[in-house]
């Protein structure tokens, strides 16, 4: 089995307040739903896996854009909102943080008497993955989080996560069942990240006669190996910076959504009536559904959708937020009864932000644009965990900005 890739995220104490969460889990399913109806569920797996992915897809649902709360609520919202409705979308998540995770092999076996499916062979690769990168790998990462995705083929996916207290860092592991060779012989293409000393790593090649005297686990042979593990590492610094974000990507969103009139694209009408924010939104929810792997390299330009709940790089703008789960929401129902035009307008947003980009040339002013959004967060119903945004100067009751 491969290790399709993992990131190394700062540890960050907060909490998920109920006007995110309720949020997240509605955009993220609607997300969901987008690429299944586009690519099919193999593809909603396959971008599972791809850690650079799942990051952008935490920034776009307005979680802190580098911490390690991404995977807990990521996973939550996705729990929450997919399993009601998984015998339709063919999508199963199992287990969870802490005690959740370890009611993951009991969560499986009543999946599998349910669905059908080899539940013995489905907990055995949930207990091994974690074993591996728990124990087998002692990296200084303890686990805490484990969570195992179903598709209705019997393809699977593992998204889990250790922390060292030491370093102050969490590790996201990714597992991919499509990279399927062995559990006990190589499994990762590469670990990549903070260099942790000499550590044990019992699923080394070299330690072979080792592996053999202490487990007798799989029999299978090697498979093909990755050409590169997808992997970040995120810095600790808590702000996005203009050197987080690939500048001319950004610039051409914004040039989308600021500069161009949407009338001048004839295949983006029947988004009319959206405002230059909701547009910006859009095109990044676009990009997270209809990207491809090579346009993730920098999760943190997809914070500037939908901001990040600590006001990093700005509040979170409900109305934009709720205008653009609205617009999804349609574009889904409208397509589930065979019209598909505004599902091919949304799709069209990111296409035309990739042609534009090939000739754009940047002149954003990163602390500018992070200033007006600040700036203008209060028009747009702008909330972090410490409350709503004010508008700037404003003083009400003794009430200081939230933002320098």
């Amino acid at each position: 089995m491969k290790n399709s890739g993992y990131a190394d995220l700062p540890l960050h104490n907060g909490r998920v307040p109920l006007w995110l969460a309720q949020r997240m889990s509605t955009l993220g399913k609607a997300i969901v739903e987008s690429i299944i109806l586009n690519y099919g569920r193999d593809e909603v797996m396959r971008r599972l896996s791809d850690p650079l992915w799942f990051q952008s897809l935490g920034c776009v649902l307005g979680m802190d854009w580098h911490s390690s709360g991404i995977t807990t609520s990521v996973m939550g919202a996705l729990k929450k909102s997919l399993n009601p409705v998984a015998a339709d979308l063919g999508i199963y998540i199992c287990g969870g943080r802490g005690k959740h995770s370890r009611q993951t092999p009991d969560e499986l076996i009543l999946l599998a008497d349910k669905v059908g499916f080899d539940g013995d062979y489905l907990v055995r690769c949930s207990k091994l993955s974690a074993k591996i990168d728990n124990t087998a790998i002692q990296d200084g990462f303890q686990l805490y989080l484990h969570s195992f995705v179903v598709s209705a083929e019997g393809n699977w996916v593992v998204v889990q996560q250790g922390m060292n207290g030491t370093s102050g860092m969490a590790r996201r592991y990714h597992w991919h069942s499509g990279q399927f060779g062995s559990f006990v012989n190589e499994p990762h293409s590469a670990v990549c990240g903070i260099n942790q000393g000499k550590i044990m790593n019992l699923v080394a090649n070299e330690a072979g006669k080792t592996r053999q005297s202490v487990l007798e686990l799989t029999k299978e042979e090697p498979g093909r190996m990755l050409p590169e593990v997808r992997k970040i590492l995120m810095p600790r610094h808590h702000d996005v910076r203009a050197k987080d974000v690939n500048l001319k990507r950004l610039g051409t969103v914004l040039a989308l959504s600021r500069e161009r009139d949407v009338k001048d694209f004839e295949s983006l009408i029947l988004l009319e009536g959206l405002g230059p924010r909701t547009l910006q939104s859009l095109v990044l929810v676009s990009e997270v559904i209809h990207g491809t792997p090579t346009r993730f390299t920098d999760p943190a330009r997809f914070s500037f959708a939908h901001g990040g709940k600590d006001g990093h790089p700005f509040p979170v703008p409900l109305t934009v937020y709720d205008e653009t789960i609205r617009m999804m929401r349609k574009s889904i129902n409208d397509a589930k009864i065979g019209h598909y035009d505004k599902q091919r307008a949304v799709k069209k947003l990111s296409q035309v932000a990739a042609k534009l980009e090939d000739s754009f040339q940047p002149n954003t002013n990163f602390n500018k644009v992070v200033a007006k959004e600040r700036a203008e967060s209060y028009k747009y119903g702008g909330m972090t965990v410490d409350g709503p945004a004010i508008p700037p100067g404003a003083s009400a009751s003794g009430q200081m900005q939230l933002f320098d």
